[in-house]
């Protein structure tokens, strides 16, 4: 399809005949409406709108530059993102248990399933391309309520000690206190910020329970190396993005209190109003699970739709060429798996 300005319905276009016979090709557009009419009619909109679905993009019915742009991936290229996706699936989608959380980070989305069908979806926001959410299977074994947040070394490093510098009262502004490693408060204004670095700094930036707090009310935990978690955030505004990496590498998730209540599964104890309830307190909280909940934390470019089509991806951390270059290399043995090199 030529490029141009964006394309709407109810315009008239010379390459509004192209745009018929490029969804036409791939099953959108019913071949009969592949005419040479420059009319961006309904059922043409209509085609766009389901092409935008099958790619995760805005479904808006226009041909903007996204759009576009995903019209002119080739044929050969989808393939290829099906094979890294089958291949991915192979490594991952063995000896799933009857009840696990999936999230897939390529496409903002975490759902609950039990015995094989999705009983909750949402929107999540990921990591940024250059703090990456990793990829891993664990087991989600409790919640906190009310959380605090104390600051990573990385973030203090390349966030918070530079945002100190330039403005006094960040700290304030972001409720952040200072305390040392027994808990006691430190008067920031006795440190030389100018002087330490995110590796030397000797205390520890704590930020208390609030609706404000970056981890929100809630975060659910599943212990491993990457220091990595779900957890509420008060930057919901940002789910209503299409791409939605916006984290320093942990995972944001829309509805948590729904969460919450599907993972407790306990009606009685935990329902979702005694949930909303223990968090008004403003009591910090530990609550275990009454069995942990396995969780898939995977990247899926390309996956099957329940009409028995394929939903396209974008491949935000750029992690498809790697793998796509190992299946097409010569097979060999190795002594050390490979799937790390590969983004997994």
């Amino acid at each position: 399809v030529p490029d141009g300005p964006t394309l709407k319905p109810g315009a008239r276009d010379e390459r509004v005949p192209v745009l018929r016979l490029r969804l036409a090709a791939t099953g959108d557009l019913d071949l009969a409406a592949a005419t040479d009419s420059p009319e961006f009619d309904s059922e043409l909109e209509a085609a766009v709108r389901r092409f935008q679905g099958r790619h995760n993009l805005g479904v808006d019915g226009a041909v903007g530059k996204s759009t576009l742009e995903a019209l002119q991936v080739p044929a050969e290229r989808r393939i290829d993102q099906i094979r890294v996706n089958l291949e991915r699936a192979r490594w991952m989608l063995r000896d799933l248990p009857p009840w696990f959380v999936l999230v897939d980070v390529a496409g903002f989305d975490a759902a609950v399933f039990r015995d094989g069908r999705p009983v909750w979806q949402a929107r999540v926001q990921v990591g940024r391309p250059y703090r990456r959410t990793p990829i891993f299977r664990a087991a989600i074994s409790y919640l906190v309520l009310n959380p605090t947040w104390t600051v990573p070394p990385v973030i203090l490093g390349n966030d918070v000690l530079p945002a100190v510098r330039k403005n006094p009262a960040y700290l304030v502004s972001k409720g952040l206190r200072v305390i040392d490693h027994q808990g006691r408060e430190v008067d920031p204004a006795g440190i030389d910020w100018n002087r330490t670095t995110g590796r030397s700094f000797p205390y520890l930036l704590r930020q208390d329970p609030s609706p404000a707090n970056s981890l929100g009310q809630i975060k659910f935990m599943f212990p491993n190396e990457h220091d990595v978690y779900l957890h509420d955030t008060p930057s919901k505004e940002l789910f209503a993005r299409d791409e939605r990496a916006f984290s320093s590498g942990c995972i944001r998730v829309e509805r948590p209190f729904e969460l919450a209540e599907i993972l407790l599964d306990d009606p009685e104890d935990w329902s979702r109003e005694k949930i909303r309830a223990a968090v008004g307190s403003g009591e910090t909280r530990t609550v275990k699970l009454s069995r942990p909940v396995p969780i898939l934390i995977y990247y899926w470019t390309a996956q099957g739709m329940p009409d028995g089509g394929v939903q396209f991806q974008t491949d935000i951390y750029g992690r498809d060429a790697a793998v796509l270059k190992a299946l097409d290399g010569e097979f060999k043995f190795r002594k050390k798996p490979l799937t790390r090199n590969l983004g997994f």
